[in-house]
């Protein structure tokens, strides 16, 4: 005899699209505080204003959720059209940074619009799961089960990463890379050959550590970056960086209070923002960055699961995965347990083209949401139009 399961929290299809949402604007906002008070002496000696790096944030927000909200309203026709061009307008975009983009902290990944910076590459991360989730979804829909996946996508995906590597971003090119493993994982690929992939991947990624000293040095400095000749240099950022993350205790110094910000964490309000919130808000506050952050995967990836259309489940998995390598990789550096790549913390930290990349993304998964007829018909029942 069955016996039937009473919905919960968990369980009921409505409650995903209100942990997303309300996952989404909690870490936004989260970002917006931590931005201010990690960029505030930073922000202070170079523009001459406390308030100039948190103020671009606030603005890449104010775009960004009127555009969520508009792409999450696209059919899935449109969304398929978008797709087909993808990968084509993520090689252009690449292209166009090694022709004419701006090298910032040694790697040349940057194109100068005149009143702003951007990074081309973050808004590549969603076009190419985007084009990779609609080439899935057609093998699937063709029922040529037996393509081989692998030569389908993994092609461009490496044109992509050698791109990004020219540029001598390693830390962008190896959230391609894991993107390219997880869309791989989702779509069935043997665990064999998965196997192989991954060291393949892995002894390329250690063949570009070993041959630039620089990459090596971050290397080494995980297993103690307080020693003699190396906490100057290369242990310089993950050393303080566990230092404020240790000074936070339970409840952290205070908002606004943090130490390490003066100075001697550098990118505090961007890869290291992590650490000023443990520093700040202690233990609670890192903890729950952490919970509003599984809360969004866990929303996004049980959105994926529910959907019937091919090409949804694809595309919400693989930004599922962005989202969560980046977290990984971002909370990685900052603890010290893998190199410092460079790479931002989802909608935390402060970045104008990582902001509106990952709100691309999201405005996409809203969308799948909508589509399902059980979330649709619960957000009808809804008093708040705007939720719809």
């Amino acid at each position: 005899m069955k016996t039937e399961v009473r919905p919960n929290l968990f369980t009921k299809p409505v409650n995903l699209y209100y942990m997303l949402l309300g996952s989404t604007l909690s870490l936004s906002i989260l970002g917006v505080v931590m931005v201010f008070s990690a960029s505030s002496i930073y922000s202070l000696e170079n523009n001459g204003s406390t308030y100039a790096v948190v103020l671009r944030q606030i603005i890449f927000l104010v775009i960004s959720i009127p555009m969520a909200w508009v792409l999450s309203r696209l059919t899935l026709t449109r969304w398929k059209l978008i797709a087909r061009f993808g990968a084509v307008a993520s090689i252009a975009l690449l292209a166009l940074v090694q022709v004419s983009g701006k090298r910032v902290s040694g790697n040349n990944n940057w194109i100068n619009i005149g009143f702003i910076d951007v990074q081309p590459s973050e808004v590549v991360k969603f076009l190419m799961i985007l084009w990779a989730g609609f080439m899935l979804a057609k093998r699937e829909h063709n029922g040529v089960i037996e393509t081989n996946v692998i030569l389908l996508i993994a092609p461009l995906f490496v044109f992509c990463m050698l791109l990004v590597l020219i540029g001598k971003d390693l830390g962008t090119a190896s959230v391609f890379a894991l993107i390219l493993a997880g869309l791989l994982w989702v779509s069935g690929v043997r665990l064999g050959v998965f196997t192989g992939i991954l060291a393949v991947g892995f002894a390329g990624l250690a063949a570009l550590i070993y041959t630039a000293p620089y990459r090596l040095d971050r290397l080494s400095v995980l297993i103690n970056p307080f020693a003699d000749g190396q906490y100057k240099s290369t242990g310089w950022q993950p050393a303080h960086s566990l230092l404020g993350l240790a000074s936070g205790g339970f409840f952290g110094v205070g908002l606004g209070a943090s130490r390490q910000k003066w100075g001697n964490l550098p990118a505090a309000h961007t890869d290291f923002i992590f650490s000023v919130i443990g520093e700040e808000l202690g233990l609670f506050g890192t903890l729950s960055t952490l919970a509003l952050l599984s809360l969004l995967l866990f929303s996004i990836f049980r959105i994926a699961l529910r959907s019937h259309e091919p090409m949804v489940r694809f595309v919400c998995c693989g930004i599922g995965c962005w989202i969560a390598i980046q977290t990984i990789l971002n909370i990685g550096s900052a603890v010290s347990v893998l190199p410092v790549v460079g790479v931002t913390l989802p909608l935390v930290s402060y970045g104008g083209s990582a902001l509106i990349a990952t709100y691309m993304g999201i405005g996409f998964v809203i969308g799948a949401a909508r589509r399902d007829p059980k979330i649709f018909e619960d957000l009808k029942k809804s008093d708040y139009k705007w939720l719809r």
